[in-house]
């Protein structure tokens, strides 16, 4: 399934080598990686939260860092022996931690230094709470969200890891937040499943970026966790209009748009409004230019007053460069009448719905803004409360706009127990959608008669590099205006 995935989208994959049994190891999932997967594999991740092991017993008490570090050593050195796993340089993940251990810890015991050859990223893992229920130790959501709701929560996290990509830049190893969410364990109700929680899970994104890690990986589940940004039927799931997009899915995609095609963008927190915790902005530049701005605003308040204007200018003033403010910019925004709310947030003013209501595809209209600005070089944009708004500066980077081709769906009448739906679609569109018509496919799987192995022509695979410089060009912020 992961061959065929990869064989039609730009797909890279990482896969995990148990550590239940370094006597015994279990190196099958490599070797059936390289064999199927080939290239589209970006790494193996070598134990999953080792710094867990001895409190779930399985490892003894004593169990450590340098235990840890000697026991992936064990494992590098039993995928060099194995014939059927060509390439081990580059290949690797770890240490994986998620709290209990902090990461200087296991560089302190020589990790880096022994396995840097091995590595392909530094990865790590980490909740800023728990879910998992324990005797006398179960949290209310509700006096945990506020906790959620402003800036500190995700400076807090990566605070933790600064001095480790600073680190990894000196290995020239990507640093990789590999398992992330709102809270472990399948997150809060209320929590991970709302506005709240999509807005904290973007300014998390950002500030991770802004920080120099090179990518993260958001955990999903089941149908009974509250963090899945989209969850199947809970019967048959090619039903029509059944799917649930949650609150997640919107932040996914207000990252992926903030982050733009470019794959040489640079994200700088701002501190905004004298670092106001409830306002943060970020300044987003693809190759040295200025493009984009990130403005957030986190306060819930129906009546207006709390929505705030950002006031920029790009150049001037004591900056020592010319004016550099558009003359006017685009504007979308992630909206939600409250922090609270789960079900109709919108993107740019299309939405996936309520829960069992969505196809997959957004609907409505897609509504970008344009905002006129002033003649003294400056700039100004509203950021309703609670809100998001992703400010395009660049023409030459101007936002996505959604080409969706609306289907009709039919239900034929009186069926008892579930309706049968039929849709609807211009057979012009089939002809030039997404896929391959007729017999032209692509020769790829694990089926018979299809691609026997992982061997194939190397494809252009973009990822997301981010670090924090001085790039060209001067963001002045004037202010956010109440």
């Amino acid at each position: 399934m992961l061959a065929n995935v990869s064989s039609l989208l730009n797909v890279q994959w990482y896969l995990g080598i148990p550590l239940n049994d370094t006597t015994n190891l279990r190196l099958a999932i490599a070797e059936f990686g390289e064999a199927i997967l080939g290239d589209s594999v970006i790494g193996y991740q070598v134990g999953n939260e080792p710094d867990e092991y001895a409190k779930h017993d399985k490892r003894p008490p004593t169990y450590d860092q340098a235990d840890y570090s000697r026991e992936f050593g064990i494992v590098d050195a039993a995928l060099r022996a194995d014939p059927n796993v060509p390439v081990v340089d580059g290949k690797l993940l770890g240490p994986s931690v998620s709290g209990p251990w902090t990461p200087q810890s296991v560089w302190d015991v020589g990790f880096l230094t022994d396995h840097h050859e091995s590595l392909a990223a530094i990865s790590m893992m980490r909740y800023p709470h728990t879910s998992c229920s324990s005797p006398g130790k179960q949290r209310d959501p509700q006096d945990l969200f506020p906790s959620y709701l402003n800036h500190t929560a995700s400076q807090i996290i990566v605070a933790d890891y600064l001095s480790s990509t600073a680190l990894a830049q000196t290995y020239n190893l990507p640093f990789v937040m590999i398992e992330t969410n709102t809270a472990s364990c399948g997150g809060f109700p209320g929590i991970s499943n709302s506005f709240g929680g999509a807005i904290f899970l973007l300014d998390y994104a950002l500030q991770m970026a802004s920080s120099n890690f090179t990518n993260a990986m958001l955990h999903v589940s089941g149908q009974g966790v509250y963090y899945n940004p989209f969850t199947p039927p809970p019967t048959n799931q090619t039903s029509f209009r059944n799917w649930t997009v949650g609150a997640p899915y919107y932040a996914v995609l207000a990252v992926a748009e903030t982050f733009g095609k470019s794959n040489k963008s640079q994200i700088i927190d701002l501190q905004t409004n004298d670092n106001n915790i409830f306002t943060p902005g970020y300044a987003i530049y693809d190759a040295g230019v200025l493009s984009r701005l990130a403005l957030f605003n986190y306060v819930t308040d129906p009546s207006g007053l709390n929505d705030y204007t950002m006031s920029f200018a790009i150049g001037g003033g004591t900056t020592g460069q010319a004016n550099g403010t558009p003359a006017q910019v685009k504007v979308k925004y992630l909206l939600a009448p409250s922090v609270s709310v789960k079900d109709n947030i919108t993107w740019a003013g299309q939405t996936f719905g309520t829960a069992f209501e969505s196809v997959g595809r957004p609907t409505g209209t897609e509504q970008i803004q344009t905002v006129n600005c002033n003649s003294d070089n400056t700039c100004d944009v509203k950021v309703p409360a609670p809100g998001f708004a992703l400010v395009f500066l660049d023409e030459n980077n101007p936002p996505f706009s959604e080409d969706v081709q609306v289907f009709t769906a039919t239900s034929t009448a009186g069926q008892a127990a579930k309706t049968f739906n039929t849709l609807v679609i211009d057979p012009a569109v089939v002809a030039t959608a997404n896929g391959q018509p007729g017999t032209n496919y692509l020769q790829a799987g694990t089926s018979p008669g299809k691609r026997p192995n992982g061997a194939r022509a190397a494809q252009s695979v973009p990822c997301i590099v981010v670090a924090v410089c001085m790039a060209i060009g001067v963001v002045r912020v004037l202010g956010g205006v109440v």
